[in-house]
């Protein structure tokens, strides 16, 4: 049964309260994917208890058993159809391109390259896929001539901050914003000095505030399609901008750095 017709048929059943709570998931949809308890009780002015009994009364165990049940009505497995799913994946990526470039915006760059050229270190964070991002992030860096650290274990992204100071940097990529291990890490790190570049679809986001300059992908990504290739390539694109612009900025010479690099591990591959 759709949710949307659950709420209707149990709709007379809820109390002044919970009605509130069923007005707002109504009017927002998919877009409560994206929405805490939190945003819930600013909108509602509700308690937790009020939103537990709702989603209970929905026959839900909780606020995300029924996120991912919205979440499994917008997920579309790819069809057959006249289109081959091979075009309808290229189409994918690309678009995944054309829209962060849009989003490019060269103030903002100046801004990070100027920032990264300052740090005394700098330090990528990421966790699930986004920390898979940061090391291939930490890897492209390294052909530029810079050396970056990765740390993709939560614990251990808390146990640095609480050591970095004002001349340290971290970039932070999270395409949601909310990831709440590299939101507790940077507020750590903020209170120390540290300085933040955020990756982020969303400049509203908890970790984008956080950010000292924001570099905006854009792919929205929802429950069941987490990780997707599409918000991968996004993410590179708008990493492969800041570099190649960190580079151009500081004359750096790119081939010169491959070079040093391609030499260095030439004689690791099988001949």
């Amino acid at each position: 049964m759709s949710y949307l017709k659950n709420i209707h048929d149990t709709y007379n059943l809820l109390t002044k309260s919970e009605k509130k709570v069923a007005d707002f998931v109504v009017s927002s949809q998919k877009k409560i994917l994206h929405s805490t308890m939190q945003d819930i009780k600013r909108a509602t002015m509700v308690g937790d208890a009020t939103i537990i009994r709702f989603c209970q009364k929905m026959g839900y165990t909780g606020f995300s058993d029924l996120k991912i049940d919205i979440a499994k009505e917008g997920f579309s497995a790819p069809q057959r159809s006249e289109d081959s799913f091979i075009d309808t994946i290229e189409h994918k990526l690309m678009d995944a391109i054309h829209d962060t470039r849009a989003l490019a915006n060269e103030e903002h760059l100046k801004q990070a390259v100027t920032m990264i050229h300052q740090a005394k270190r700098v330090f990528i964070f990421g966790v699930g896929s986004s920390g898979i991002t940061a090391l291939d992030m930490e890897s492209r860096f390294l052909r530029s001539g810079l050396q970056v650290k990765a740390i993709i274990d939560s614990h251990y992204q808390a146990m640095n901050a609480a050591l970095f100071d004002e001349h340290d940097l971290i970039i932070a990529l999270s395409l949601t914003g909310k990831t709440q291990d590299v939101f507790d890490s940077l507020q750590i790190a903020k209170k120390n000095g540290a300085k933040i570049i955020a990756i982020s679809n969303y400049v509203l986001s908890p970790i984008a505030q956080l950010g000292d300059v924001i570099l905006q992908t854009a792919i929205e990504e929802y429950l069941l399609n987490g990780g997707s290739l599409s918000g991968k390539v996004s993410q590179i694109f708008a990493i492969d901008l800041l570099i190649t612009y960190y580079e151009l900025t500081y004359d750096i010479n790119g081939i010169q750095m491959r070079e040093k690099v391609a030499r260095s591990v030439i004689n690791k591959q099988i001949n």
